[in-house]
């Protein structure tokens, strides 16, 4: 959804990086051939994750194919698909379209209006597929609306509710592992929600938007604790997938929990202080 649930490429293995790159492209050509050509701007780094957690779980059987495509329009790029790639094909819509709407009425601002009305369509068709899903993840946003609405600078309420919705999103059966990853996903939320919350600090008191993490902004040790609360958030996550008999992809996986998140908090971070010393920064 925000695109920080990626590698720390430095300490891959080139053969473990062209895997991953396969799912990711896997992932893009099953978004465009279910939802159409624009909807490949939904394609994530997160939900590539979905799919190396999941099919390392499950393993089902992954097929591969060799093709161009718009991006990679010279050389052919293995693609790597399963079943699990339709099902985070049908969630990376469910995302950008909730994501859209949640811009739109946080900042008016009409181009995020625009983008998410344009996978309307495609949004109905995965509620078609996922309702009682859809019910959870549409009452978790729609909480998540009023908090924001009403200016609740409650951290873990707001972060909870997104936390859910990932969690939601991380079970793609009811079976003996449902509850290991909704936990996951639930805890990956809140670190996903936090480490945007962090990032777009500054942006969101310049414009006004709501931001949990405003009351603690003036605070000397603030980017202690923001990393504090992070790393708590992904500890636990990362607890719980090691509770997982994952033997495929296991170290992709964990290059990207132990090492790849924290590639967003440390940009941000460059970013604040380098604003601070230019006399530029808002905290």
């Amino acid at each position: 959804m925000y695109g920080y649930v990626q590698l720390y490429k430095s300490d891959l293995r080139f053969r473990e990086y062209d895997e991953y790159r396969g799912y990711y492209c896997g992932l893009c050509e099953a978004i465009q051939n279910q939802y159409g050509s624009l909807a490949r701007l939904t394609l994530s780094y997160d939900m590539t994750f979905l799919i190396l957690l999941l099919n390392g779980l499950y393993e089902p059987e992954i097929s591969c194919s060799n093709s161009r495509c718009v991006a990679h329009p010279l050389k052919k790029q293995c693609h790597l698909s399963s079943p699990v790639t339709a099902y985070a094909a049908d969630m990376s819509i469910l995302l950008a379209y909730e994501k859209g709407q949640d811009d739109w009425t946080d900042e008016k601002k009409l181009s995020k209006k625009v983008a998410s009305d344009i996978l309307k369509r495609n949004y109905r068709q995965v509620v078609e597929k996922y309702p009682e899903k859809i019910h959870i993840i549409q009452e978790q946003f729609n909480a998540l609306h009023e908090i924001e609405k009403r200016g609740k600078q409650n951290l873990d309420l707001s972060a909870g509710c997104f936390g859910t919705i990932l969690g939601e999103i991380f079970v793609w059966r009811s079976d003996e592992w449902e509850t290991i990853l909704r936990k996951l996903g639930f805890y990956l939320g809140k670190f996903i929600y936090l480490l945007d919350a962090y990032d777009d600090l500054e942006r969101d008191i310049k414009k006004n938007c709501y931001n949990p993490l405003i009351p603690l902004s003036n605070e000397p040790d603030f980017d202690q604790t923001c990393e504090h609360l992070l790393q708590m958030m992904i500890s636990d996550c990362a607890e719980q997938f090691e509770r997982l008999p994952i033997l495929k992809n296991e170290e992709i996986i964990r290059n990207i929990l132990y090492a790849g998140v924290w590639t967003g908090f440390h940009r941000a971070h460059q970013k604040k202080e380098k604003q601070k010393e230019n006399g530029n920064g808002s905290i």
